[in-house]
């Protein structure tokens, strides 16, 4: 690469580093944010065991697996020394509704892998040969958002999701770790929240023990999508109509207010039919009715088939627990005999609820418990 480069006018300009090649080159696959690191020591790893010492993760034991991996970001993929972090938007103006905004359209991580391959594959033939590397989006033993962070990309909101002063919240984060040396970006110091806390106050389920403290055990996404068990029910009143995930600290977030943005039209991410102005009981009942054909096909591609057919069902019965009508019981009893016992657990209280709050509480089958 030469080291200058003459403009169409005759005025010499400097040549594009590698770093301002590889972010155009990103911005043109279709991601919104690049930023470079240099792998090392994890800043954040001492918080996260901490949190992890106080049993905040719950069921996501594999959180807890090969620490050392997570404490050091150069022993994933040995031999990377930087990472190019990435960010995609995936929306924030569209209106609220049951499922979380990330989940309504196609799996970010299945997109994002692939077009870090590409960035990948351009980089490879752009510096002359094979650089190895690997993509890593949201399932690896890092330490993502500290990397972001660093990236430049933004800070950690007091509701531990990453901010962009420019682009709010609603993003993606990926990363491609290289075996060449890149010029790290400047990371992202400042704190831009400020005396804000709108964001955990607004919690339906109280998750957060202050700033930047989640208890997973107690956040609506955990509930929905990563806990196995029946929801407590203490906490089924607070997940309201949420049937998978939960944006609400996002939604109430002034930087997503202002910043925001609407999906372009035919954007993978936007909500497939499914999820389009249906509500929540809707939703429950069609889920609590759907065969497992019919579920593989509607969700086949989606981020929301991390979940069983049997776990959507059981937040399907915990949202008719808080919304359902009388109209709603015959579809609940027909699932009394469900293969699960989650399900029968969570059917039996959708019941009882619903029968408490008036309904017909008669069984189609006299005798039969409910």
């Amino acid at each position: 690469m030469s080291a200058e480069a003459t403009a169409s006018h005759g005025t010499a300009v400097p040549a594009l580093t590698l770093e301002r090649r590889i972010e155009r080159q990103a911005y043109a696959l279709g991601f919104d944010l690049a930023g470079f690191v240099r792998l090392g020591p994890a800043e954040t790893a001492g918080h996260f065991d901490a949190w992890l010492a106080r049993g905040c993760e719950g069921e996501m034991h594999y959180l807890a697996r090969d620490p050392a991996l997570r404490h050091d970001t150069r022993r994933p993929h040995p031999g990377a020394v930087s990472a190019i972090v990435v960010g995609m938007d995936y929306g924030g103006h569209e209106p609220t509704g049951p499922v979380a905004r990330y989940a309504r359209g196609d799996d970010y991580h299945d997109l994002m892998k692939d077009r870090l391959r590409q960035l990948h594959a351009w980089l490879s033939t752009t510096v002359g040969a094979e650089v190895p590397g690997r993509a890593y989006v949201d399932t690896a033993p890092i330490l993502e958002r500290d990397l972001a962070r660093r990236a430049g990309l933004g800070w950690f909101g007091k509701n531990t999701t990453l901010i962009n002063p420019r682009r709010g919240s609603y993003f993606f984060i990926g990363s491609l770790f290289v075996a060449i040396e890149l010029e790290p970006s400047a990371p992202f110091d400042a704190d831009r929240c400020g005396s804000c806390t709108r964001c955990l106050d607004a919690c339906p389920t109280e998750a957060f023990d202050g700033p930047r403290a989640l208890d997973a055990r107690k956040c609506i996404s955990y509930l929905t999508i990563e806990h196995r068990g029946a929801i407590a029910e203490e906490l089924r009143a607070g997940i309201g109509e949420w049937l998978y995930g939960c944006d609400v600290c996002q939604e109430v977030c002034p930087w997503n207010a202002r910043f925001g943005r609407e999906l372009p039209a035919h954007s993978a991410f936007s909500p497939r039919p499914i999820f389009v102005d249906t509500d929540a009981r809707t939703l429950a009942r069609q889920l609590l009715t759907m065969a497992p054909d019919d579920y593989a096909a509607a969700f086949r591609g989606s981020a929301i088939k991390r979940a069983k057919l049997w776990m959507l069902q059981r937040n399907a019965a915990a949202v008719l627990a808080n919304v359902g009508t009388d109209e709603d019981l015959p579809v609940l009893y027909a699932l009394r005999d469900h293969d699960h016992a989650v399900v029968r657990e969570q059917v039996r209280a959708a019941v009882a609820q619903i029968v408490q709050r008036g309904g017909e509480g008669t069984p189609p089958s006299a005798g039969h418990p409910t």
